[in-house]
């Protein structure tokens, strides 16, 4: 049991691994050691204290020396699910599970939209984690809409489980080329308390569940129950979320979409996991 779960390496992540160092907190803290495209795709960066005019580049790799020096690790795997477990948490990454007693969400915002239909049928057979869902669709007809091709693998997955699999590429290459995949993605994801098809060029394809793989998976996707407003996780000052033990940090919570809001908040929500932490735990029931 660890006492704490970062999740996103952005500016609000860097910021939460560093103080969660500096408190000797026992962490785990996914994301990519490339940390944050936004950030290394800025041209120029006036308003970031103490690096005046730095450019984006410059400032992920001033955050990645700092986290190296400092021996943190950035664990790779993709975090497709996050399970509220009564009194602590439980995350799905890769093809393994983790149990923490608190966790921090600094996801950034999603660029691309989602598919309509795809919120409003979240967990009534539509979702984002393979690994979890997958043995629910044994032998079934299911859609898979594969938005990069390093997820590739938890579509062979599925393919190697479903009966019959609707394949949808938004991407060139890989899979993307094989005979009767689907070029883009669905129109919209049908059905009322269940998923029934998902429609495609003028017709509906009938399935049982759709898999939305996603390199990010929105907020509301990934914890079953996060309280969100205007697409953003709900926060207060010191970055609780409505769910108990669970923090939010950065772009995720809302504008402004500024580094420098991003690292403070980051700092923030250690230190409430800290207070949260020192609370007596209660015992198994």
């Amino acid at each position: 049991m660890w006492d704490l779960l970062i999740v996103g390496t952005g500016p609000a992540g860097v910021s939460a691994a560093l103080t969660a160092r500096a408190r000797g907190l026992s962490f785990l803290w996914f994301g990519s050691r490339r940390l944050s495209d936004k950030v290394e795709k800025a041209e120029r960066i006036l308003n970031y204290p103490g690096l005046p005019r730095v450019t984006g580049r410059e400032l992920r790799d001033a955050f990645l020396r700092q986290v190296d020096d400092l021996g943190i690790p950035i664990q790779q795997a993709r975090v497709a699910a996050v399970y509220e477990m009564g009194g602590h948490y439980a995350v799905c990454a890769g093809p393994d599970f983790y149990e923490e007693r608190c966790l921090i969400l600094a996801t950034g915002v999603a660029a691309r939209g989602q598919i309509p239909g795809e919120n409003r049928l979240l967990g009534k057979g539509v979702s984002c984690c393979a690994t979890c869902d997958g043995e629910l669709y044994r032998g079934r007809n299911i859609a898979v809409v594969c938005e990069s091709q390093s997820l590739e693998e938890d579509v062979r997955f599925l393919q190697s489980v479903a009966g019959h699999v609707e394949l949808f590429c938004t991407y060139a290459g890989g899979l993307a080329d094989t005979p009767g995949c689907h070029k883009g993605r669905p129109q919209t994801i049908e059905g009322d308390d269940r998923v029934t098809g998902v429609r495609w060029a003028d017709a509906t394809l009938p399935v049982e569940g759709v898999f939305c793989l996603r390199e990010t998976v929105a907020p509301q996707a990934l914890l079953s129950g996060l309280a969100m407003e205007n697409g953003h996780i709900q926060v207060d000052r010191a970055q609780r979320t409505n769910l108990p033990g669970c923090f939010a940090a950065g772009d995720c919570t809302g504008r402004p979409y500024q580094y420098a809001k991003a690292v403070g908040e980051g700092n923030v929500a250690v230190h409430s996991a800290l207070v949260f932490l020192a609370q007596p735990q209660e015992e198994p029931r």
